[in-house]
């Protein structure tokens, strides 16, 4: 025939619309997705739409665009799966169904705001997918982008209220929670339900807002970059140029970073041609103090290099190579850095050039005049750059940004130390800043233009070579030359420079600086000598570096035309500084420190001139030490006798040097402590200073040297018997705990003891390396500190509280380190006496938080310690739920007991669920039931509930069951987890877009269920145990189970449908069929639920599930049957069905697919039985009759046509009337009575009240059924006689005033003769007279009326 099987052809879009009204075509709409069956010689294709399989049709293959797709099971049962990315498979199901609902808001004009919204979402995906798609982007661009388009599809799902989607936090796909805990489901919702509502809510505030800003800054990584790529600079100079970038805090008026630099060629290139189009650098170290700068530029300074004037003649010769300044180029970069601006790294912004105005204008004065400008005439002139913010480490940003930063792009740090020292960042820099100076002209006839030039030198005065930089970017030079101001008598350089010096050069240099005298013409400079020198060392005699900050410098005159290394014993003799020069006045032949270094006021060749010269300083070095105190710890050697000063100095030492030396200091502290091994005189003093160490790395600033103590003690430490005096010291600051004065050291040493323990266990590591001997001496020791630990827990002392509650908060920090060396058996058997000696109604939450931290640690993992452990915690939870203490905390312990015991790697947790379950269940239940559904705690407690319930097994529920003492036990058990179910399942603490959770809660509810059947079955089902109430409970819940919003997938998209049916089945149907095998179980006490189960099995056969109606449908057969040889007719049962079928339809259930299911079933059952052949084939077809003409009403009833409506309205109330079932009769009296009012019909409406009312008696019966229009009426007579009144008033409405005065003769009566109700009597004849009036005196048209008749097949049944 042609048709083949297709190969590649399987899975296409549909790109046009096809329509036709051939039966064996299938029509197309754009966005289908088909499914590819067959295909003929390329032209056609024969296929589904998937979504729906039932229809298969011919569809021309020019009309789909094919997809690539893999294919399981080829043939009838084959399925096709997309080879698309995850998150690209996502966004296309995402957009389909977004699109439609979108459509139906455009057309219903409903919501314009989110229709907006979200079609400025979808515009957003479909450009982000086609780049996704694309397949050019970068790793980190595409993780970016996944992230984006996840944000986006949860948004959206949010917006238009469809199902919150639960991601991988780290690949930001759809996650698999098939083997995750129903409690790591719970907190994947309420993280993603979170981070929707903050990006809902980011939408809403203003971006520019203050706070926000401050708290996106305080949430951004640390550590911060700024990226920065010059792609262009246009300056017309005609001079080679040096070009400075560096980022300025406008506040302070200070650089915050060292420069980049770039060499600039005189033909507008860089200089090093390679480099041209790659001019890239990354500002880095930038932390949250910076980014909260309130002004923060861009400055990029340029020097140029060649004559002393621009625009000197070239008649003469003019000397060259001078370093002149030129201008700057300014840009606040400060909303860029705080977040508040996009950086793109694609995006080019224009920073405007200012040059310098006048000889005597420092670059200072044009950076502070291009800050104050609002526009410069730039005249074209200026830099081209892309900025992008960075967030993370260096390492990361390499990684994570290797397109942009590579080995090529210039590291750029700032000047100081980061707010995070990372370990490993190994630094040695000197940061000179060359300020200003003041100098006389001499014997010149004006004042001089002065260069400075700086290099540094060796004690015997030769020059380190290449060891100064003036940026990033360009190799080191030996000399640093300044820029020339043209005769000015006080030049104001303000240009750093880094001097990176090894460190074993850095204890002999100083820093030189001479100054010479550049003349304009090239014959004239060439003659200059330097005229004066300046000098300062960079170590003082005691050991320390320069310190930080302004230096005033001497300047010496140098009476020698050319500097010779021999020159330095000369000069270093002299006074550097003025601070020198006073000190060596004030104490001749001393030095200013006091030490043994003698100055001399003069030697040969140089003498102090007037001129003077200001420099500043900053020293950023891991290896060398500004602090005295530091400096004689480190050398304790040497200052035995200074020993205790200098450790009870270290405390009070700056923690930024500390660290710098932290493996020296410790080496020191641990030096001293072996060395003292008989002698404990220095133990308390090293132990405090060790704590002090310990407190310091637990800062956030520090945070990251953890990694250097960890490293430090595996890789260095080597005191082998430093756990003895660790531990005798550790008891006794905690046998003394109440002492006063040894409260706060116990204190600070309770909050390193993660760090001494460490110390401790790896001393002893090292030591059993070299001998194994006093094993039982160590345990021993650590038996004592968890003795002397628990001691401290039964104090109850006010002032131990503190104690107590560092002790719970810390302790549990070692026992990662302890297991290795201790028994971790006895170790749980101390940790459960821990916890247990901490008295009563004290640090309850910190009781519960320590026991969360043994969960979280090693120990809980192994089985034999988890015994012993679990037991213990079980006991306090239950205690303290019921209680109702600290709910929050114990629901977490609860919550991460349960997750663990879930785990792979912990053993046999069969009799730790038993435990669990036996001591918590019942409790956790009550507290459920207590709680608000609305609350957070509810959600996270329903969700152990669901966990227990999950992991419990068979034998866990036959086990627990069985525990009960009694049945009457076992059935308050029953009868309250049954309503807590029922309870959840109507009243959800969930949200109904958690599809999830609501699934696993669902499928664990029917898991239970089904266990909890089999003990009704088994315990109350015989007749003396029978409990009628259990068992209705039970159906009750089981009904309301399987008719909860969350199940009815009819309602559900088709993949959301197919997905939940793949995972959990249709959870109704299973329960549909425990309900129908429970009803047969019932046998003899059926008879008790007729006809109280009628209405809720009814409602339970309307669901629109074929196999759940056919499989329960012949339950109401059984009902029937039951009654009949209970009471010899189904009277009740016909009368419950006919009411509640009523209500059910009118409701919205049902359908003509259930009338016929109904009919068939019932007829078939009722056609076999002996007794109900006839009667009940009547009944069915009753049932039949009034299904079809409750669907015609339910359908007309929301027309707009009220003909249609009144029609319908009669046809059913005559329906009910023929069937004498009066009190749906009147009910739907009423109904086409409020039909009539709508219209205005008062007449008409007067005479469907009385229709009721003549069904009513002059008499003083109770009424069967409490009328809901007239509560206040019990009797016939009463409720007749209001009617009446009404009706008249209706009737006075409609000018039916004869009708009305009929009325008021009969009710007058009955006043006057039966009731002697005069006073009621004078009213009514009162408004009889007023209709007599009305007759006389008003004119009114004559009302006429039709019969009207409907004839032919295509008017509906009701009119026919």
């Amino acid at each position: 025939s042609g048709w083949i099987l297709p190969v590649k052809a399987k899975y296409g879009v549909v790109v046009y619309s096809y329509y036709t009204k051939s039966e064996n075509h299938l029509n197309l709409s754009v966005g289908d997705v088909v499914h590819i069956i067959e295909e003929y010689e390329g032209t056609w294709y024969r296929g589904f739409v998937i979504g729906n399989k039932s229809k298969k049709g011919v569809f021309p293959s020019n009309y789909v665009h094919l997809k690539e797709a893999v294919v399981e099971r080829r043939g009838r049962t084959e399925n096709i799966i997309p080879t698309e990315l995850p998150i690209v498979q996502e966004v296309t199901n995402v957009l389909r169904e977004w699109g439609t609902i979108w459509k139906n808001m455009y057309k219903a004009q409903d919501n314009l705001d989110v229709f907006k919204h979200v079609r400025t979402m979808m515009r957003e995906i479909i450009e982000k997918r086609k780049r996704v798609l694309s397949g050019t982007l970068p790793a980190d661009e595409m993780t970016k982008i996944c992230h984006q388009l996840a944000d986006l599809v949860d948004v959206g799902n949010r917006l238009l209220k469809l199902d919150l989607s639960v991601r991988n936090e780290k690949t930001y796909q759809l996650a698999d929670i098939r083997d995750l805990s129903s409690l790591e489901v719970f907190r994947m919702h309420e993280v993603a339900s979170t981070k929707v509502d903050k990006k809902i809510q980011e939408k809403k505030i203003d971006r520019h807002d203050k706070t926000k800003v401050m708290e996106t800054i305080q949430e951004i990584s640390s550590s911060t970059s700024l990226y920065v790529a010059v792609k262009n600079f246009v300056c017309r100079i005609g001079e080679e140029a040096d070009v400075f970038m560096s980022l300025y805090d406008g506040g302070e008026n200070v650089f915050i970073s060292e420069n980049y630099y770039v060499r600039w060629g005189s033909q507008g290139l860089p200089k090093n041609i390679d480099m041209l189009n790659n001019l890239k650098a990354i500002f880095t170290d930038l932390g949250s103090k910076d980014l909260l700068r309130e002004k923060i530029f861009l400055v990029c300074k340029i020097i140029r290099i060649g004559r002393m004037e621009l625009k000197e003649a070239d008649h003469k010769k003019r000397a060259s190579g001078l370093r002149r300044a030129f201008g700057v180029a300014v840009m606040d970069i400060t909303s860029i850095m705080k977040g508040t601006q996009d950086s793109d790294e694609d995006k080019q912004l224009f920073i405007p050039f200012m040059q310098v105005s006048g000889e005597n204008e420092n670059l200072q004065q044009v950076i502070t005049r291009a800050i104050s400008s609002r526009e410069i005439n730039h005249k074209g002139q200026g830099l081209w750059v892309s900025l992008k913010m960075l967030h993370g480490d260096l390492k990361t940003i390499r990684h994570d940004f290797q397109h942009l930063v590579d080995r090529s792009t210039a590291e750029v740090r700032k000047m100081g130390f980061p707010e995070i020292i990372m370990p490993g960042d190994v630094r040695n820099d000197l940061y000179v800043t060359i300020v200003q100076g003041e100098f006389e002209k001499g014997i010149k006839s004006s004042q001089k233009n002065v260069e400075v030039t700086m290099c540094v030198c060796n004690d015997e005065g030769h020059v380190i070579p290449m060891v100064v930089s003036m940026g990033s970017g360009e190799n080191s030079e030996s000399q640093y030359r300044s820029h020339i101001y043209y005769q000015n008598k006080s030049p104001k350089w303000m240009e750093t420079v880094k001097v990176v010096i090894p460190i074993e050069d850095f204890y002999s240099a100083h820093l030189r600086f001479t100054y010479r005298h550049r003349s304009t013409f090239e014959n004239k400079d060439k003659a200059e000598k330097d005229f004066g020198l300046s000098y300062v060392r960079l170590m003082k005699s005691e050991g320390t570096t320069l310190q930080d900050g302004v230096h005033n410098l001497l300047v010496y005159k140098v009476e020698s035309r050319r500097l010779e290394p021999n020159d330095a014993k000369k000069y270093l003799s002299l006074p550097p500084s003025r601070s020198d020069l006073d000190s060596y006045k004030s104490k001749p032949g001393a030095s200013p420190s006091g030490q043994s270094r003698l100055f001399n006021s003069r030697v040969e060749g140089f003498t102090l001139s007037r001129d003077t010269f200001q420099i500043s300083t900053l020293v950023c070095s891991t290896k060398l030490t500004q602090n005295v105190d530091l400096l004689g710890l480190l050398k304790w050697q040497s200052q035995k006798k200074n020993l205790k000063k200098n450790l009870q100095s270290l405390m009070k030492v700056d923690g930024e040097e500390v660290v710098k030396f932290l493996q020296d200091t410790l080496d020191a502290l641990f030096n001293i402590m072996m060395e003292h091994l008989d002698n404990g005189s220095y133990d308390a003093l090293v132990f405090d200073a060790l704590i002090y160490i310990i407190a310091l790395i637990a800062e956030k600033k520090f945070y990251h040297f953890h990694a250097v103590l960890d490293s430090y003690i595996l890789e260095h430490f080597s005191a082998t018997l430093a756990y003895e005096k660790l531990t005798k010291v550790l008891v006794m600051y905690l046998d003394k705990a109440q002492q006063e004065n040894y409260r706060e050291p116990l204190m600070k040493a309770l909050k390193a003891l993660e760090y001494i323990f460490k110390f401790i266990v790896r001393s002893r590591i090292l030591f059993q390396q070299f001998d194994d001997k006093d094993k039982k001496q160590f345990e021993k020791g650590i038996r004592n500190v968890f003795e002397a630990i628990n001691r401290l827990m039964k104090i109850t002392d006010k002032p131990t509280i503190a104690l107590q509650a560092t002790a719970m908060k810390y302790l549990t920090s070692v026992i990662k380190d302890i297991i290795t060396v201790f028994d971790p058996k006895e170790l749980s058997l101390l940790l459960k006496t821990f916890v247990s000696n901490v008295p009563a109604e004290r640090l309850t939450k910190q009781k519960v938080q320590c026991m969360l931290d043994i969960v979280h640690s090693d120990i809980f993992k192994m089985q034999d310690c988890r015994i012993i452990l679990l037991k213990m915690m079980t006991h306090h939870l239950k205690q303290l739920m019921e209680k109702e203490e600290e709910l929050d905390t114990c629901g977490k312990l609860l919550a991460d007991i349960l997750t663990l015991l879930r785990s792979n790697n912990v053993g046999s947790t069969k009799g730790d669920i038993q435990e669990v379950t036996n001591m918590l269940l019942r409790t956790v239940i009550r507290v459920v039931i207590k709680l608000d559904r609305h609350t957070q705690q509810a959600g996270n407690f329903v969700a152990c509930l669901i966990s227990m319930l999950r992991q419990m097994e068979e034998y866990h529920y036959d086990a627990y069951l069985s525990s009960f003492p009694t049945k009457t036990d076992l059935m308050d058990f029953l009868m309250e987890i049954f309503s807590m179910f029922q309870d959840l399942i109507s009243n959800n603490v969930y949200r109904l877009d958690w599809v999830t959770m609501l699934s696993l809660q669902n499928s664990t509810f029917m898991r239970a269920i089904k266990f909890f059947t089999k003990t009704l079955n088994k315990c109350f089902l015989d007749a003396e145990s029978f409990q009628f109430q259990l068992w209705n409970n039970f159906f009750h819940l089981a009904v309301a189970f399987l008719t909860q919003e969350s199940l009815q997938m009819e309602n559900f998209t088709h993949n959301k449908r197919q997905s939940l049916k793949k995972k959990y089945g249709d959870l109704r149907c299973e329960m549909g069929y425990e309900i129908r095998v429970m009803w047969f179980n019932l046998g003899p006490h059926k008879i008790k639920f007729i006809p109280g189960m009628v209405g809720p099995m009814l409602e339970m056969t309307l669901i629109p599930e074929p196999d759940l109606r056919r499989a329960t449908i012949p339950i109401f057969f059984d009902m029937m049957q039951c009654e009949l040889h209970s009471t010899g007719n189904f009277k009740s049962f016909e009368s419950e069905m006919i009411t509640k079928l009523d209500v059910l339809v009118e409701g919205g259930n049902g359908d003509q697919e259930y009338r016929d299911i109904f009919h068939e079933i019932m007829s078939e059952w009722c056609g076999k039985h002996q007794y109900l052949r006839t009667s009940g084939i009547d009944f069915v077809n009753l049932i039949k009759t009034l299904l079809g003409r409750l669907l015609d009403y339910r359908d007309i009833i929301r027309e707009e046509n009220r003909d249609n409506r009144m029609s319908c309205t009669v046809n059913l109330l005559n329906f009910y009337k023929d069937i004498n079932r009066l009190e749906m009769y009147a009910r739907y009296l009423f109904k086409l009575h409020d039909l009539h009012t709508e219209c205005d019909n008062y007449t008409e409406a007067g005479f469907t009240l009385l229709q009721h009312a003549r069904l009513l008696s002059w008499s003083d019966e109770v009424l069967e059924t409490p009328n809901q229009r007239y509560r206040d009426c019990s009797t016939h007579r009463e409720l007749k006689e209001a009617i009446y009144y009404n009706t008249i008033d209706l009737f006075k409405r409609g000018k039916m005033w004869e009708e009305g005065i009929k009325l008021c003769k009969e009710l007058a009566v009955q006043h006057e003769v039966e009731t002697f109700r005069y006073q009621q009597l004078s009213e009514i004849l009162t408004t009889q007279a007023q209709l007599y009036r009305n007759i006389t005196d008003t004119l009114r048209p004559e009302p006429q009326y039709f019969f009207v008749g409907f004839y032919g097949q295509e008017f509906p049944a009701f009119q026919r």
